[in-house]
């Protein structure tokens, strides 16, 4: 069983940064394919960023070039650091993990994550 749990969030003003933590705890000896969604109320959740489990990452268009994915598998930790917000940016943020072992291409297809985090608010003002 995996444990997912995000940190990090909060609120900011337009052109500010955050940083999301996802601590994950269980079967941590593999390697999975990980990823950031974020939902907004009244519409489906929507990927932000993945890894694949040997080092590949992928980014939604919309937030390249902002947004930046990286991980601690020593620590088990996967980050998100937030660039330049923009009130666009505002949702709760998703921490997820594909439980398929073996090679792992990085992908945004929420179906076939396993296993989610509780969520983390990022608010930001104009």
């Amino acid at each position: 069983q995996v444990h997912l749990r995000e940190s990090g969030g909060g609120s900011v003003q337009t052109g500010g940064s955050l940083r999301l933590s996802c601590a994950f705890s269980g079967d941590t000896d593999s390697r999975y394919c990980m990823a950031w969604f974020r939902q907004v109320p009244g519409k489906g959740r929507q990927g932000v960023a993945g890894t694949g489990n040997y080092g590949r990452i992928t980014y939604a268009e919309s937030v390249k070039g902002r947004f930046t994915l990286s991980k601690d598998w020593a620590t088990n930790t996967l980050f998100l650091q937030m660039d330049n917000l923009s009130p666009e940016d505002t949702a709760v943020y998703y921490c997820a993990l594909d439980g398929t072992r073996g090679y792992c291409e990085p992908h945004l297809d929420g179906s076939r994550y396993n296993y989610w985090g509780q969520g983390a608010q990022v608010t930001v003002s104009s």
